[in-house]
């Protein structure tokens, strides 16, 4: 099982996109135990959608969606609701 996530930065107004077969401890790394990357310069991260899929082809050409222009003015919406 894989999951799509999008993260926000509410201090930063920032939007991450990725994908994971383990939310939990990926949130980790992007709140606390990343050391280099984009993820820790605009902590804290919090989880604003998720989507499940059972194959990695699937998650990553979900997370390709979102990362296109059209994803990233929908997440704006979520954000703005």
């Amino acid at each position: 099982m894989y999951t799509v996530y999008v993260l926000h930065s509410p201090t930063y107004d920032k939007i991450y996109v990725g994908f994971t077969s383990n939310l939990q401890q990926r949130l980790l790394s992007h709140n606390q135990l990343g050391k280099k990357g984009y993820t820790v310069r605009y902590r804290p991260w919090i989880v604003i959608h998720t989507e499940e899929f059972d194959t990695k082809s699937e998650a990553l050409q979900r997370e390709k969606q979102l990362k296109s222009a059209r994803g990233r003015a929908w997440i704006r919406t979520l954000i703005d609701s």
